[in-house]
């Protein structure tokens, strides 16, 4: 059977909010248009592109707060995609940072797993997750003591994928790691060609993301506490409040903003400031298409995706002194970054270079399957 006429879904992790894995999402949507979607939870207000696909989403819909609060439903999750019937499909392509892999299928169907990282909460990130996240006191207690028996289930669900798929290399050492399976890395990607290079900047620095505790968004607002240079944020999230009562007024809090705006903050951003320890890091790559270098921490995805000097300027520590460095040096070199150099390295993480290595990957292993159980 060719792989044009073989019956595919896809799976996906809770559909809330916009972010990185959701675009990864939404271009296998447009690969597979006629491949029905299952997924725990899905806001159509919050979650844009998928209007005219098949969506099947699980009971978990239907429960009070799901569509804005997923993670008190987490501990259902794990149900929620056994209880999904995959039985009529030859290959099932799930995307996944949580319980997505999780599903069942039929001995003969091929499950391809595309891995974001796997479950942050319950393997190498669990302490600062329970300690540093901001819930329900009741909540934080009795997660502490479910958190096991996730870890169970987690390990033992990434047993039904027949293969992984890594987004980074540091995602593909943390499956080795917690998973003992071997995996192939395709980045994720940006579409280049809509991302327009600036030939001028606005003096300020740029940082986005969700206002979380491991997107180190308190150690930029320190930093530039400090230094006194504009920065824009852009996001929203449980740290919101707290990041806004310390900051000085140099820090500006944007909010959500919508695409036409994003693209322009990049465009003449002085640089990305990006701290955090990422699986991948697609704002990074947002940045570079826009001709802005990235001032990043030297651990996790941004390994794969910046080039020390050239792209941007790596630091050594997550504390104020190593980012101010890390500042000062790009404030003095500046004038070594070349904005259409920095947008010919992000091409190579263009939306084609993705859909290619994919399709050509899906290819070789669904021939391979077949010569196994057809």
């Amino acid at each position: 059977m060719s792989l044009a006429r073989a019956k595919i879904a896809l799976v996906f992790d809770w559909m809330t909010t916009p972010g990185g894995a959701e675009k990864v999402n939404l271009l296998l949507h447009k690969m597979f248009p006629q491949a029905p979607i299952f997924t725990s939870i899905f806001n159509e207000k919050r979650v844009k592109g998928f209007e005219k696909a098949a969506i099947t989403t699980s009971y978990i819909q239907n429960l009070p707060f799901a569509k804005n609060h997923h993670q008190i439903y987490l501990g259902l999750m794990p149900g929620a995609y056994e209880n999904f019937d995959l039985s009529n499909f030859d290959i099932v392509i799930s995307s996944s940072h949580a319980c997505a892999k999780g599903i069942i299928t039929k001995p003969e169907t091929l499950h391809i797993c595309y891995c974001h990282t796997p479950m942050r909460y319950a393997w190498d990130n669990w302490h600062s997750y329970i300690d540093k996240y901001k819930m329900n006191p009741i909540m934080k207690f009795f997660g502490k003591r479910r958190i096991h028996g996730l870890r169970m289930w987690d390990r033992l669900s990434a047993e039904r994928v027949d293969y992984f798929v890594a987004n980074s290399s540091t995602t593909k050492q943390r499956i080795e790691k917690y998973y003992n399976k071997a995996s192939t890395v395709i980045h994720p990607m940006v579409k280049t060609s809509d991302f327009k290079v600036s030939e001028k900047t606005g003096g300020y620095y740029l940082a986005v993301g969700r206002l979380t505790p491991y997107k180190k968004f308190d150690l930029i607002v320190e930093t530039f506490n400090q230094i006194g240079l504009p920065l824009k944020i852009v996001g929203t999230g449980i740290e919101e409040n707290e990041l806004k009562k310390s900051a000085n007024a140099n820090i500006e809090f944007l909010g959500n903003a919508d695409d036409k705006t994003l693209k322009t903050l990049y465009s003449e951003c002085e640089a990305l400031i990006f701290p955090q320890v990422e699986d991948f890091g697609i704002t990074a790559i947002e940045a570079m298409a826009s001709g802005r270098p990235v001032i990043a921490y030297k651990k996790g995805g941004a390994l794969d995706s910046i080039e020390d000097g050239k792209t941007g300027i790596f630091f050594e520590k997550q504390d104020e002194i190593h980012l101010k460095a890390a500042i000062e040096k790009y404030q003095k070199e500046k004038k070594h970054f070349i904005p259409e150099e920095i947008r010919k390295h992000a091409e190579k993480f263009d939306e084609k270079e993705f859909e290619n290595k994919f399709l050509s990957y899906l290819k070789e292993k669904w021939e391979h399957w077949q010569k196994t159980y057809y």
